[in-house]
């Protein structure tokens, strides 16, 4: 059913002193914790994980050169693009009757903070489920966050175990986890943390941890580590829609999750040639997945 003048009876009237609607939008969070990759025209972005050769071998006097011929794909990495529409319909007469125009008018019902928001909890939604295995993304067959990502000489781990809260012990412990990230063939490569990225009730946390000068929780007077050796280029991002208020996540220097946008947002309006009433339309449709785990090192404790 559209909406009617019955659903803005006040509007219909002068004398109104103001119309509580509209409030301050929370900033764009996710472009901070994903790599943003442009532009798609493909209903599907896939990547193909390759493994190099790898090391040297000694080679014996008037021995054969020893060869590596296992080089080859590995694994496939997909970024679907959904879509996300909403719309309204209002009257001919709630419009005609409404005294209020220039603040309740179908520009500014909120679909375009709607969105934004939406697509907020959608991103944030990557970490949330970072301990669940993803069949969708392909990959390598285990979840976001695991202590056995497959490469061929064994495993990697981009989350501890067991999973540790967020200080500076648990934050030093993942740097260096990071430094001994290796690609599918067993070389460590250079990865380094660039950012935490924390949920809301860990803010204050992360700014102490990236922010004093002096260590933190310590009667010493040791230099940050974090900050003097600039652990953190980036600092820290905090986001609103992460649904576990433990979990702690760092960016590395690796590209992984990514973000792709497929359809910038579109708001159509349409005259119902029946009722006469307005109809609102909204689209946009956008690409956003892990497709290298290399790209964060993660903690999901429960407490």
């Amino acid at each position: 059913m559209a909406i009617t003048r019955g659903s803005e009876r006040d509007l219909l009237f002068p004398g109104l002193a103001e119309i509580i609607m509209s409030y301050p939008e929370i900033p764009k969070q996710w472009p901070g914790a994903f790599d943003q990759m442009g532009s798609s025209k493909m209903a599907l972005e896939r990547a193909v994980e390759m493994r190099p050769v790898g090391l040297a071998q000694l080679k014996q006097e008037g021995a054969p050169t020893p060869f590596d011929n296992a080089a080859g794909e590995r694994y496939v990495w997909n970024v679907d693009m959904v879509a996300i529409a909403l719309g309204f319909a209002i009257t001919r007469e709630a419009l005609d009757d409404n005294v209020y125009k220039d603040q309740f008018n179908p520009q500014s019902m909120g679909l375009a903070e709607s969105f934004a928001q939406t697509w907020e909890i959608l991103h944030a939604n990557i970490f949330n489920n970072a301990t669940t295995v993803d069949p969708s993304r392909g990959g390598d067959g285990v979840a976001f966050l695991s202590t056995a990502h497959p490469i061929d000489s064994g495993v990697y781990a981009n989350r501890p175990s067991p999973d540790l809260d967020l200080n500076e012990s648990s934050l030093e412990y993942a740097f260096q986890q990071i430094r001994s990230f290796p690609d599918q063939a067993g070389i460590i490569k250079f990865f380094r943390g660039r950012k935490l990225v924390v949920p809301k009730q860990l803010e204050f946390v992360a700014e102490r941890l990236t922010k004093t000068e002096l260590r933190t929780g310590t009667n010493n007077n040791d230099v940050n580590a974090f900050m003097s050796a600039g652990a953190l280029p980036d600092g820290y991002q905090v986001m609103d829609f992460f649904t576990n208020p433990f979990w702690w996540f760092v960016k590395t220097t690796a590209k992984g999750m990514v973000h792709y946008n497929r359809i910038d947002y579109e708001m159509d309006l349409q005259v119902d040639p029946i009722t006469g009433n307005l109809m609102v339309l909204a689209y946009e449709r956008q690409g956003f997945n892990l497709r290298n785990p290399r790209s964060y090192w993660g903690s999901a404790p429960s407490n």
